[in-house]
């Protein structure tokens, strides 16, 4: 029995066999979780689908999270078949990719801003409000995911970084709205990893090289690595943790200035 056995979770934001919710989600089922899935559309349903296969599941529900709609109707078709949930993983965020390019406001616009805040951030929020009533009262878990720059300027980062910061923020509130209903709202800030998300960051090689170089551990971090705490955070092991948001980083974030000669 692995320690998340007899758990329900919804994952929301597989991308591709890369994504850090791809791994989270073998993580889940290899310690027991049974798992049910979003896709944005067709497209992205068939990689869902290999996910789904692997970790036999069969639950795969259409969800645009600029939708409160479809995320509403996420959670009624889930109550057509599972009596509540037990985990929320949130691994969504979306700029457009001229945003992240360059100086914060070379290219900022308010459609962009507004986007970025609806899609990274205020998802998460709509996801627990139209999931509380089937976590209330089941020591549930939600988690999301974040980065560094929502606490520090990065280059090229921009308004990604602000809807982070929001994304966090988010996690303080939530966790203190939905404790008393036995609900747990934690976040990791994973280092760079290379994934279909970060392909949109300008010199994001450039990044996980400085990053390999600067951190104590000497190295970028993996999709396994963020699953692995993931899974914890998510797990009973953890129920008394709550409002966090964990670095999952190879230690880069405590880095000041080091090595002057």
């Amino acid at each position: 029995m692995g320690i998340l056995s007899g758990k329900k979770a919804l994952i929301v934001g597989v991308a591709s066999n890369r994504s850090i919710a791809w791994s989270i989600a073998e993580q889940f089922h290899q310690q027991g979780a049974e798992i049910a899935y979003t896709y944005l559309d067709d497209k992205l349903l068939k990689r869902v689908q290999k996910i789904a296969a692997i970790t036999n599941s069969d639950i795969m529900l259409p969800c645009d999270v600029a939708s409160d709609q479809q995320i509403k109707d996420v959670f009624t078709e889930l109550g057509k078949v599972w009596d509540g949930v037990d985990i929320i993983v949130h691994s969504v965020g979306f700029a457009p990719r001229e945003l992240l390019q360059g100086q914060y406001l070379d290219n900022l616009t308010r459609e962009g801003y507004s986007t970025a805040m609806d899609i990274s951030s205020y998802s998460f929020a709509a996801l627990a409000k139209a999931g509380q009533e089937m976590m209330q009262d089941r020591d549930a878990s939600m988690l999301t995911l974040s980065y560094l720059g929502a606490v520090r300027a990065m280059d090229n980062y921009n308004v990604m970084g602000v809807a982070k910061a929001a994304l966090e923020a988010n996690v303080r509130y939530l966790a203190h709205n939905l404790g008393p209903q036995g609900v747990r709202v934690n976040g990791i800030s994973a280092g760079p990893i290379k994934t279909l998300a970060a392909s949109g960051i300008g010199n994001f090689k450039s990044m996980l090289s400085h990053v390999a170089e600067k951190s104590p551990l000497r190295r970028n971090v993996t999709q396994e690595d963020v699953a692995h705490t993931a899974t914890f955070l998510c797990s009973d092991w953890a129920r008394g943790i709550t409002g966090e948001i964990t670095y999952v980083d190879a230690g880069y974030s405590i880095m000041g200035i080091t090595n002057l000669e």
